[in-house]
């Protein structure tokens, strides 16, 4: 359970960099059909009277806003790999994901790229977050292969308590 809580707290703390470095401007800018520029990295044209285009948001707050996305969707990624890979690899698994896989998906459907496009709304997040992040999941867990020892001794949750208040908190 601890490892899961340091996991959540250092992907929340690198992703809110890459945030603010270059995935917002890949995920937001301009850019082209597939992925944006970086004509916003490190909230360069941010100034407090910005509004984002599109809304009547201020563009601070809705940076902040999409923010908590990015950062909640490699978390969910855990649950396939929790005590199977090192901490390290996690960071970098992470970080990789975010700018390779959320980032782009991100661009086409909400930065206005070819699914935008095309059409495609996604309002509470069900294909920028939960299809990428199932999708990614699922292909981890498949990489990984079986945990040890299943099926024969299957392991218990640690805290079925904690599967419950995290699924609450969703």
């Amino acid at each position: 359970v601890l490892s899961i809580f340091i996991q959540c707290i250092a992907i929340a703390g690198m992703v809110s960099l890459l945030w603010f470095g270059v995935a917002y401007s890949l995920s937001f800018s301009a850019g082209g059909e597939w992925i944006g520029d970086l004509s916003s990295a490190f909230l360069v044209n941010l100034t407090r009277g910005t509004v984002h285009p599109g809304s009547h948001v201020p563009e601070s707050v809705f940076i902040m806003f999409q923010m908590t996305f990015a950062i909640i969707t490699p978390a969910l990624i855990i649950g396939a790999y929790v005590e199977r890979i090192r901490f390290s690899a996690v960071l970098i698994f992470s970080a990789l994901w975010v700018l390779i896989v959320y980032a782009p998906v991100t661009h086409w459907i909400w930065g206005g790229g070819w699914l935008a496009e095309r059409g495609v709304l996604d309002f509470a997040g069900g294909i920028v977050v939960h299809v990428t992040a199932g999708v990614s999941a699922l292909m981890v867990a498949w990489l990984l292969g079986p945990r040890r020892g299943f099926p024969h001794s299957v392991h218990p949750p640690h805290a079925p308590w904690m599967v419950m208040v995290g699924a609450s908190l969703l």
